[in-house]
């Protein structure tokens, strides 16, 4: 369990985290009914917001929150968001955040070009800030993001994962738009390069950390309950189950793999893929990986004067290893 709520990771940007909010639903108006509509309905079930926390804390824990910051925060914000309602059309989601996904109540069609309209809100936000080096940071990540997608779709195909892959992988998809986040926000107050590259990898390294986590959630622990095995049945290979296999003999592999492959509905053998990677390391060794991570990030905040902002950060890094969902 976490030691910190996010409530209180928050507190030394509160007040311009409630600007943001108002700055960001300004940003997501359209004069297009429908699209207003769809607008207001994202608005209403956005998420924990991390990335927009992380532009704002370590904006501040580099100097001083100014409009760049904000500029920085929408543009993530929106860049996010249209991969989420992207990520849903390709996956056939019809849930997003225990909430109807936008395809679900408004069909590919419309979700495939609100996603478009999202990113180029957010292109816009940039280039009428005159932000440029903003969007050189944002589109870096997006080009990340979509060859992250794509290699995934290609192995997912033979199945064949190693571990190094699956880390390029979560560099790409997810990693890539925190390490963004952390980038643009320290750049937004300060043009120190080494101190902006630094967190850029201090970014990276808890976007690792971030996608272990949510890939441990699939196989479920006391805390978290029942495993779901949703990845299994998505025919994602995730770090549990890489290394579970790799210390399997091969027609052991070759079952499981082919499990995944042909059976990846059949909840009996889901659940013993999963009673696999439980009995031979798989959550362990994810957690260990993770926790290093999460370690390296740590050791790169030595270059950041103290103050509440880099300690939030710090408490920031603790949250996203130990939440609960």
């Amino acid at each position: 369990m976490s030691r910190t709520s996010l409530n209180l990771i928050k507190k030394p940007i509160e007040k311009e985290l409630g600007k943001f909010e108002q700055y960001f639903r300004d940003s997501m108006k359209s004069k297009i009914p429908l699209l207003d509509r769809i607008m207001h309905y994202i608005v209403q079930k956005k998420g924990k917001q991390v990335r927009p926390i992380l532009v704002f804390l370590c904006a501040k824990s580099c100097g001083e929150i100014n409009d760049s910051t904000y500029t920085a925060a929408s543009l993530i914000e929106l860049v996010h968001t249209a991969s989420l309602v992207h990520d849903d059309v390709v996956d056939d989601s019809l849930q997003r955040r225990s909430a109807f996904s936008i395809n679900a109540l408004w069909k590919n069609k419309i979700a495939v070009i609100v996603g478009d309209y999202l990113l180029t809100k957010g292109l816009f936000i940039a280039l009428d800030n005159d932000e440029y080096e903003q969007l050189k940071i944002l589109t870096g990540a997006v080009k990340e993001i979509t060859e992250g997608e794509i290699l995934q779709m290609e192995k997912a195909r033979k199945l064949d994962i190693k571990e190094d892959v699956y880390f390029d992988i979560i560099r790409q998809k997810t990693a890539s738009l925190i390490a963004a986040s952390c980038k643009a926000g320290a750049f937004s107050t300060n043009k120190d390069e080494q101190l902006v590259e630094t967190m850029f990898q201090f970014g990276e390294k808890i976007g690792m950390a971030f996608q272990i986590k949510d890939d441990l959630f699939d196989y479920g622990t006391n805390l978290i309950g029942k495993p779901r095995g949703i990845d299994i049945k998505e025919k994602k290979m995730t770090l549990p189950l890489i290394h579970a296999l790799s210390k399997a003999d091969p027609s052991t592999r070759r079952k499981y793999i082919r499990y995944i492959r042909k059976d990846s509905k059949n909840p009996t053998k889901v659940k013993e893929i999963i009673d696999y990677v439980h009995a031979n390391g798989g959550l362990e060794y994810a957690t260990e990986k993770m926790h290093q991570f999460r370690d390296e990030a740590l050791a790169l905040l030595s270059i950041v004067p103290e103050s509440e902002a880099k300690q939030s950060l710090v408490d920031l890094v603790d949250f996203i290893v130990t939440r609960e969902k």
